[in-house]
């Protein structure tokens, strides 16, 4: 009996010192999320201000403002050759050094944010979340650091950066936290990195809001009655945007492999690729494909109007632009490629142009990052969640249809997308 009751104390003490020690991890984790949500937030708040203030300098110039583009360019070369960053891997570095011994240069943060700035003042054609990514990463690392944690806590600052400053600049939380995890390694979320995402990426947000920064949210009209024609036709969209995904990651990656192998040399090349941009930009006649290309989304999701050639020419004016050496991030204009090919799509599925461009824009941003989860989630915050099903299933189709390609060279592809087996590849380009 007293052996009985030793056991019986034992085994409680254990229980209670695993107990204590969540409990403390807990907070650890509350305050660092808070902190880096503040920090991040406040950074991401003043970013995108001024991305703002760049778009519309560049709208209000007339698109004078891409003659800047050559200047723009070779500050950017110089200050990543001047910081000791001249084959920075952008995005890639962060999503790596989550599941590697790799950390973020110190430069790492105030590189992307200047030279994203630039970009888009200058009329380069980009979007803003891998700087966001870039930014939040590099400052949770650096932040990391002060504090002192171990090799395993810096991954998962590094995710809970990412978080505040991509809830921050879209306005939302919940595809913010989910998507850092997702990111990484798909098939296998970091669930370690939940309780710190989800509190810096609401810290974030709320820092955000706080400032006047408005979340993205279009009140979506056009939603069809759910019958099984209506989702045979939302997938057969989904099945086009998956491939549409394909292509526009081959572009991406093929453009800038090409250009850099014709032009070692980075200054000529993004001298050469401006001079390309502007003539590129007075013969379209518009500056709707320079930017982030937001105009182009309103138009899309909002009035349900697009060009036949807008999804294809937002794509050549990205790929030139990041090809080239200018910074920004690819998100933004897949959205712009998928809302303007899915309203493209509308008359001949006999949808609404303003339902099927919010399709063709979740199913073409689940198709080039890999991400389910976030893109249904994303449906939800950007959209409302009226048309849930559809989303669904458009994510569904694109993300099987999509193969094994995608953005980010640091992206891990564990598992098989039609087999329940073990792959752990890498994503094609």
């Amino acid at each position: 009996m007293p052996l009985l009751i030793r056991k019986f104390e034992r085994k409680s003490k254990e229980e209670l010192s695993h107990g204590v020690t969540h409990f403390r991890t807990f907070f650890k984790w509350c305050f660092c999320a808070v902190l880096i949500g503040i920090i991040v937030g406040c950074v991401g708040t003043l970013f995108h201000y001024l991305i703002h203030f760049s778009a519309d300098a560049f709208a209000n110039s007339n698109q004078r403002m891409i003659w800047l583009l050559p200047l723009a360019g070779v500050v950017i070369v110089a200050a990543y050759k001047y910081c000791g960053m001249d084959n920075d891997r952008g995005t890639n570095m962060i999503l790596v050094s989550v599941r590697s011994e790799e950390k973020p240069p110190v430069f790492t943060a105030p590189l992307i944010f200047l030279s994203t700035v630039l970009t888009h003042l200058a009329g380069g054609s980009a979007g803003r979340e891998g700087a966001a990514i870039q930014m939040g990463g590099g400052i949770g690392y650096q932040v990391g650091r002060l504090l002192r944690l171990d090799e395993k806590d810096q991954k998962l600052i590094i995710m809970c950066g990412m978080s505040a400053a991509f809830s921050a600049l879209f306005g939302t939380p919940v595809t913010a936290a989910i998507f850092s995890m997702e990111v990484i390694s798909v098939g296998a979320m970091y669930y370690s990195a939940l309780v710190p995402s989800v509190i810096s990426a609401l810290v974030g947000y709320c820092i955000a809001i706080h400032f006047g920064v408005e979340k993205t949210f279009f009140s979506l009209t056009g939603i069809p009655e759910i019958t099984i024609p209506s989702v045979i036709l939302v997938t057969v969209l989904a099945g086009f945007c998956g491939l549409l995904s394909i292509v526009f990651c081959v572009v991406m990656h093929g453009t800038g492999r090409l250009l850099k192998a014709a032009y070692p040399n980075k200054v000529i090349r993004i001298l050469l690729c401006s001079a390309l941009l502007i003539n590129l930009t007075y013969l379209v006649g518009s500056g709707d494909y320079n930017g982030a290309g937001m105009a182009l989304i309103n138009d899309a999701v909002l009035n349900g109007h697009t060009l036949p050639q807008a999804f294809a020419l937002k794509l050549l004016f990205t790929a030139i632009t990041l090809g080239a050496g200018f910074r920004g991030g690819e998100i933004v204009p897949c959205f712009v490629v998928g809302a303007t090919f899915g309203c493209l799509a509308a008359p001949l599925l006999g949808f609404s142009g303003t339902f099927t461009a919010a399709v063709g824009m979740i199913a073409v941003f689940c198709g080039v990052t890999n991400c389910p989860i976030t893109s249904i989630i994303l449906s939800v915050e950007m959209f409302g969640p009226k048309g849930l099903l559809f989303f669904a299933v458009a994510v569904a189709t694109s993300y099987m249809l999509s193969g094994y390609y995608g953005l980010y060279m640091g992206q891990k592809i564990l598992y098989s997308k039609d087999r329940a087996e073990f792959i752990n590849t890498s994503a094609h380009f």
